[in-house]
């Protein structure tokens, strides 16, 4: 899988970001990021891979206190009862320095097919031996097919919280020793 070193991978969160994108009152986006993550991507002989992933929901933030209560409460993540969105992928298809991973991701209990198009960054020993790879990554999907549906009514016309959301991970990993 784009010349990774055979082994476990484990996220480095401290150099990643998972951000989601998602247009608000028909007018402008509002980003996001997850702070709390983990992934182990796993690569085997003949660069046959597997990713898991999952993010603690209760860790969103848009750097608005209000909003970010919102979107953890029952109206969106219900992170109360739904703790951590999860992906596992089934599928990762290369091609040169970009591929695709497709597999289950799951949000507030809906799990549904999605596929990243990926870049791969490179792989590199750091100045304190370890060796590290990075990665771009990211998908659209539909909030309403994984059960958010709330919305409210703009008096312009449509909503204040548009359908589509782009999910935009940039991802640094470490092989471990």
């Amino acid at each position: 899988m784009a010349h990774l070193t055979t082994g476990t991978w484990n996220l480095d969160a401290s150099h990643s970001e998972i951000g989601m994108t998602v247009r608000h009152a028909g007018i402008s986006k509002v980003r996001a990021i997850f702070e709390e993550a983990d992934a182990t991507l796993t690569v085997s002989e003949g660069d046959v891979a597997t990713l898991d992933a999952s993010v603690k929901a209760n860790s969103f933030n848009s750097k608005n206190a209000d909003r970010d209560g919102h979107v953890r409460g029952e109206d969106f993540l219900d992170a109360e009862n739904h703790p951590e969105l999860t992906f596992k992928a089934d599928s990762i298809t290369a091609s040169g320095e970009e591929f695709e991973i497709t597999g289950d991701l799951t949000i507030r209990g809906v799990t549904k097919t999605v596929t990243f198009e990926v870049e791969f960054g490179g792989q590199a020993v750091d100045p304190f031996g370890a060796t590290r790879a990075g990665f771009s990554a990211n998908t659209v999907i539909s909030r309403k097919e994984f059960g958010l549906t709330w919305n409210a009514s703009l008096e312009a016309g449509g909503v204040l919280v548009g359908d589509k959301v782009s999910i935009d991970l940039e991802a640094a990993f470490v092989l471990a020793q």
